[in-house]
Parts: C-alpha cells; structure tokens; sequence
C-alpha cells in the first residue's frame, strides 16, 4: 500500500474518532445535568487538562531548570495577582531571559 493510502486510512480513523468523542456526550446527556458533583466536576475538567498539559512544558522548554523555575514563579505571582495574560507571558519570558543570560556568564 502506498503511503499515501495509509495516510487517508489513519486520517480517516483520526476524524471518526475525534468525531465521536465530541458527538457522543451531546446524544447521552440530552438532559441538564442535574448532580451538582458531576457539574462541578465537569466545570473544572479543562482547568486539570490545561494544567496538565502546560506544567511539565514549562519545565523543559527552556535551557535550564533554574530560568524555567524563574518563569514559572513570576508567571505565577503575575497570575495571582489577576495580571492580563499578556502581561504574565511578557514577564514570564522576561524572567527566563534573565536568568538564562545569568548563567551564561
């Protein structure tokens, strides 16, 4: 089989998949849900997913672990303080170039 033939086969499997996972929650649940414990749950699921995902990211994305822990303290403190996002992510950066020019020297 030809590689592109494989590659619409996986594509295909991707899109069904993909398709279903967000069709089948809207055909199950046709109701409100009506479990506080469940809504609650589900309120806070792309928050865990986000952080998550984000987290161990910020930890090897830079050259050292020393500049990521900076960025990740700063972006912290910023977010804490309800700084806007761009805010957090300027400073974060900043933060990391910073202490990545430190060790340089």
């Amino acid at each position: 089989m030809s590689d592109i033939g494989l590659f619409f086969k996986y594509l295909a499997v991707m899109a069904i998949t993909t398709y279903l996972i967000r069709m089948l929650p809207l055909v199950l649940c046709k109701k409100k849900i009506a479990n506080v414990f469940i809504r609650s749950f589900l309120y806070y699921v792309p928050y865990a997913v986000l952080g998550a995902m984000t987290i161990p990211a910020i930890f090897f994305s830079t050259g050292s672990i020393f500049s990521a822990i900076a960025g990740f303290v700063v972006a912290l403190f910023l977010s804490w303080k309800e700084k806007s996002l761009l805010t957090v992510a300027g400073f974060a950066s900043l933060a990391v170039l910073i202490v990545e020019l430190i060790f340089q020297f």
